[in-house]
């Protein structure tokens, strides 16, 4: 490539940083510089951004699907406003994003869709889980795009949500869930690239499944051919030089 794309990673102000930088990290090892964006830094405009991450973080407000607000429930107004605004620029246009955890569900509601503010309300079987490591196993669409980009009908992946997936936002599709039946990943196709995954791949360095998310998104981001698990498309690899922002 002739530069590398520009990946808007959306965080938290105050917390977030480690995520920002394994999210900082997956795009460069993608071809990608990330910028990342922040509530109240300034730069909510997507100009010279070529694609974006919405990361995890802290709840959604309730609100904003049409539930009511629970105690103790930690949440960032201020990002949610921004988000909102990143994806509505983003997809005028036309440009490739990619939701992780909060970011998937934030997809879902943009686009009109609901979320469970608590799962262990609804999945009463479902384990208490919260862990970096892969200890969950999802199932994914045979025909899926995410199925075709990390190259396996079941993975194993992490879990660090309580809220999960409801109702669906309009034109949007399940491709993975979990094997209690919670929503773990969404796309839509009428997009360039709209993908929504409830785990965290950014944490997941050594899946080489996981790791080509990233890549797909840079690929999409670049207007290079698609990203599946036969490799990268030409001139798109992991030791392509630069630095993030």
């Amino acid at each position: 490539m002739s530069r590398r794309p520009r990946i808007a990673v959306t965080s938290s102000r105050r917390r977030g940083t480690l995520m920002w930088w394994f999210n900082r990290l997956s795009l460069w090892r993608a071809g990608a510089r990330a910028v990342r964006l922040v509530p109240g830094d300034g730069r909510i405009g997507l100009d010279g951004i070529d694609g974006v991450v919405l990361g995890g973080g802290d709840d959604i407000h309730a609100e904003l699907y049409g539930a009511e607000l629970r105690p103790r429930v930690r949440i960032d107004p201020e990002r949610d406003e921004l988000e909102l605004n990143v994806l509505k620029a983003a997809l005028a246009a036309g440009l490739p994003a990619l939701g992780i955890c909060r970011g998937a569900q934030m997809i879902n509601v943009f686009l009109g869709g609901t979320l469970h503010a608590d799962i262990h309300e609804i999945y009463l079987t479902a384990p208490r889980m919260q862990t970096a490591l892969p200890r969950k196993t999802v199932t994914l669409e045979a025909d899926s795009r995410l199925k075709r980009i990390i190259g396996r009908a079941r993975d194993r992946v992490n879990a660090l949500h309580h809220q999960s997936i409801d109702r669906l936002g309009r034109g949007l599709r399940v491709v993975a869930r979990d094997e209690h039946g919670i929503i773990q990943a969404i796309e839509r196709e009428t997009e360039p690239f709209l993908v929504g995954v409830q785990w965290h791949p950014e944490f997941m360095v050594f899946d080489s499944g996981q790791q080509r998310l990233f890549r797909a998104l840079v690929a999409a981001a670049a207007g290079m051919p698609a990203v599946g698990a036969e490799g990268a498309p030409q001139g798109l690899t992991d030791t392509a030089g630069g630095s993030g922002s």
